[in-house]
């Protein structure tokens, strides 16, 4: 079984989740049928068996990155602390699948894997120091392996590494029942938000990143930073709050069924953010975990 991991060197978010989201969707694209693996980072673990992710789970089960992956894609999600026996898991109950993307797991050595997409965003590799004197998990390699691609989930290259720059996307937004409904047909373009004062929430190890791309966009905000995974277990605006604007990380943990201070009259938008990922990479991506007999891989930027 062909297997990509995506991963980063650096702690923090660096854009890994809708890198996976938009993996899975180039493969469906050609005609592969993927499943998606994860630890689960953040969920509360009922002992150490794989378990699948459904769409209506918990966050605090699932794990709200694989949550948001599942919601997304669609496609069979398993978390679980060994991925290996994650994989064989999830490949047992879906015989379907001929393809794995593990979301993170780059320093996770024992899952074998025909493929690797390590990202970065703007911040690169900080100080350049391991942990906990810097960011980085590993020591920065003087050049990728054959099966590493780098990604600059940023507007330029951040490392020495060379590698793809991925386009941002974040151009409309949901009304959080519409959202959590799969009702497609009820976004409004994020502009239209522009003549409003948002509260602008976000949970994410760099929300100021999510911030900037509202502010880009036009739009009025009050920023909320939360620690990344914040639990929602009580709403951190006011009642009285007219407009509240997040992303879809935090969305996966704002239920309107379990949390009743959504249905006050608190309007909650929710913005996707998309990645665009380049043709040629995406052909490589194929050429590496479906290789042709003598076909050399693509090479690198």
């Amino acid at each position: 079984m062909p297997v990509l991991v995506v991963g980063n060197l650096v702690v923090g978010g660096a854009g890994k989740t809708p890198t996976v989201i938009a993996a899975v969707q180039a493969l469906r694209a050609a005609s592969h049928r993927p499943g998606v693996i994860s630890r689960g980072y953040g969920r509360r673990l009922h002992g150490t068996e794989p378990r699948a992710v459904g769409a209506h789970d918990r966050a605090s089960e699932a794990g709200d990155e694989p949550l948001l992956i599942a919601r997304r894609t669609g496609v069979p999600v398993w978390v679980g602390r060994d991925r290996p026996a994650c994989a064989a898991a999830l490949c047992k109950q879906h015989p379907e699948v001929d393809v794995l993307v593990c979301d993170d797991g780059l320093q996770h050595q024992a899952l074998a894997r025909q493929a690797e997409w390590v990202v970065f965003d703007e911040r690169g590799v900080g100080n350049g120091l391991l942990l906990p004197a810097g960011p980085l998990r590993q020591p920065l390699p003087d050049r990728p392996s054959a099966i590493t691609r780098v990604l600059y989930n940023a507007p330029a290259p951040s490392t020495p590494l060379p590698g793809w720059v991925l386009e941002r996307q974040a151009n409309h937004a949901w009304p959080l029942a519409a959202w959590w409904a799969g009702e497609n047909a009820q976004h409004v373009p994020l502009q239209s938000l522009r003549d409003r004062p948002l509260l602008a929430v976000a949970g994410l190890a760099a929300p100021q990143k999510f911030f900037a791309m509202l502010r880009a966009a036009g739009l009025q905000i009050q920023p909320l930073a939360l620690p990344d995974h914040h639990p929602y277990a009580e709403l951190p605006w006011a009642p009285d709050t007219p407009d509240v604007i997040t992303t879809e990380k935090d969305a996966v943990k704002l239920d309107p069924m379990s949390l009743p201070g959504l249905r006050s009259g608190t309007r909650v938008w929710v913005v996707p953010l998309d990645l665009d990922l380049p043709p040629i990479l995406v052909t490589d991506l194929l050429s590496l975990l479906f290789p042709a007999p003598d076909a050399p891989g693509l090479p690198s930027p």
